[in-house]
């Protein structure tokens, strides 16, 4: 299974091979334009790779931390569980402990 780490490198290696040049320097080989602000490159063009850079550090920051939280929600669920197993495990124990001693004063009649 991958880490999100990287499956995000992955990605970007991928993403990295399809374009030419630097970053808002024009279309890249992706068989597609970048907008007509990339396609002419400059410092618009530069500025908006930037931005959608920026865009999805954010966006990728975010998933990790709703993952994060959704991971601790899970390991607290299964706190929870054990617990409840545990009370549960103790309470038949018990039920146990007093069946056998019922038998032996039975057995002593």
């Amino acid at each position: 299974m991958l880490s999100v780490s990287r499956a995000a490198t992955r990605l970007t290696g991928v993403v990295a091979r399809f374009s030419t040049g630097g970053h808002g320097d024009g279309a890249g080989r992706g068989g597609g334009s970048g907008g007509s602000i990339r396609d002419a490159g400059g410092a618009f063009g530069k500025m908006e790779a930037a931005r959608e850079d920026e865009y999805f550090y954010k966006k990728q920051k975010a998933q990790l931390q709703e993952l994060r939280e959704h991971i601790q929600q899970e390991v607290d669920h299964h706190k929870n569980q054990l617990e409840n197993h545990q009370k549960v495990l103790e309470r038949h124990q018990k039920r146990i402990s007093e069946i056998e001693a019922e038998e032996r004063a039975l057995g002593k009649e």
